[in-house]
């Protein structure tokens, strides 16, 4: 039977001081630095993209190209997935910032490497290593967020980071296009950015400190009276918000993934028409994004609407027979996500001490690109049996409505064992949690 666990007031977190400045130049150069390193995940997920084809020719004489050369776009979010965890420990371990310099400045070594590299098969390594420091930047950005925001400013800057890394989704996909004109290698000088942004995050960014060293107690001091004693991570804390982000980053990568494809099943090959759409779809992700910093219930109470919505969405895109309906339902599908994202990583960091932050954080994020990974694997096994992309996009959207309608299910049971509504005392049902 899920278990209720109370969120934060956030009114009482707003009131408490800050640990950093949330206003001045200061602020806003740590806010950037922290979005544009969020960002770099996704540079490295959707850049080459359109050079994917090129690069197909260039090592066409090489064995297994066809299958090697597409695993060079999709095998950074695999290694992400699989190392995000192993990120989370050295995190809590050694530093965020630390990790956080030190990561960005090799994401340009290994993200630049194919420009001198000839073989294939070395690419391909390089491209596993850019994944083990996206698992790094990825884990330490949003960590440090948690870090030096709480309440209301939290959720704000998560929501900002959905929504940076929406639209950089899609000017990176037009930037790769642009430079990819000179020549295949050419894309990969843009992850030399990452350069110029080590330093300044070296200077810019504060190290965070637990509450009580800023407190003025030292380890020495002990912990206060009444304080919990220190305990091992509890990995089942967080099962069933990892297990929703799993599915949740399936549902989320579907249209930016599959887009493409059900246009051109209906009748749509230009490119232009193609990018406009998608682009679209893109604009509603962040257009989600947005409302959601209006919302002020808890975020996982908002989750099985958010869900349902993403379900029409989907429902409209398999029925659809033009391709303007099926925009109109990528949209809707969108306008969901762009909500779903920050809705997960926010009730997922209410429940994490800063001791437990960084491993947290990091099986959150293996489990939301492990979700991306397998996002087109899922829709490819269901097609034969449903006769085609948009049916396996509909099967999709009968899932996320039954999911919906479960945490919908699960939220009123727990709110009749607690005696209250649910959305009082910041109180809601969370799938999976033990109570």
């Amino acid at each position: 039977m899920p278990g209720s666990v109370p969120l934060p007031s956030t009114r009482a977190e707003d009131a408490e001081a800050p640990p950093v400045a949330v206003t001045g130049p200061g602020h806003a150069l740590r806010v950037a630095l922290l979005m544009a390193g969020s960002c770099l995940p996704v540079l490295g997920a959707v850049l080459i993209a359109p050079v994917l084809p090129r690069m197909e020719d260039h090592f066409a004489s090489s064995p297994g190209a066809k299958a090697l050369v597409p695993l060079a776009l999709t095998v950074p979010a695999l290694a992400l997935a699989l190392l995000a965890p192993f990120a989370g420990v050295i995190v809590d371990r050694l530093g965020r910032k630390r990790l956080l310099v030190v990561a960005t400045a090799l994401y340009a070594l290994f993200g630049t490497a194919p420009l001198w590299l000839d073989s294939l098969g070395a690419i391909i390594a390089s491209r596993v290593l850019v994944g083990v420091t996206e698992a790094a930047i990825m884990t330490c950005c949003t960590t440090l967020i948690g870090d030096y925001y709480s309440g209301r400013r939290r959720v704000r800057y998560l929501a900002l980071q959905t929504m940076c890394a929406s639209a950089s989704a899609t000017a990176f996909l037009l930037l790769g296009g642009a430079v990819g004109a000179a020549g295949w290698r050419v894309p990969f000088w843009v992850y030399a950015v990452s350069l110029l942004l080590a330093p300044l995050m070296a200077v810019a960014l504060p190290s965070p400190f637990p509450r009580a060293k800023r407190d003025g107690r030292t380890a020495a001091d002990g912990p206060p009276a009444g304080a919990e004693r220190p305990r091992p991570f509890r990995r089942r804390r967080l099962a069933g918000i990892c297990a929703l982000t799993f599915f949740g980053g399936t549902v989320f990568y579907t249209v930016p993934v599959e887009m493409a494809y059900l246009l051109d099943d209906l009748g749509v090959q230009n490119s232009g028409a193609v990018g406009l759409a998608t682009a679209v779809a893109s604009a509603a992700t962040v257009a989600g994004a947005v409302l959601f910093t209006r919302l002020r219930r808890s975020p996982e109470t908002v989750l099985p609407t958010v869900l349902g919505l993403c379900a029409v969405g989907f429902g409209v895109m398999c029925l659809a027979g033009n391709a303007p309906l099926l925009v109109v339902g990528a949209v809707l599908n969108c306008l969901g996500t762009g909500m779903l994202l920050p809705a997960l990583l926010t009730g997922a960091m209410s429940r994490l001490a800063f001791a437990d932050r960084g491993r947290g954080t990091g099986l959150w994020t293996a489990a939301f690109f492990g979700g991306e990974f397998v996002c087109p694997l899922v829709l490819l096994a269901v097609e034969p049996a449903v006769g085609g992309l948009a049916g396996a996009v509909g099967v999709l959207g009968l899932v996320t409505g039954a999911v919906a309608v479960g945490l919908w299910a699960a939220g009123r049971a727990g709110a009749g064992e607690a005696g209250t509504p649910a959305s009082e005392n910041g109180t809601h049902a969370v799938p999976g949690q033990p109570a």
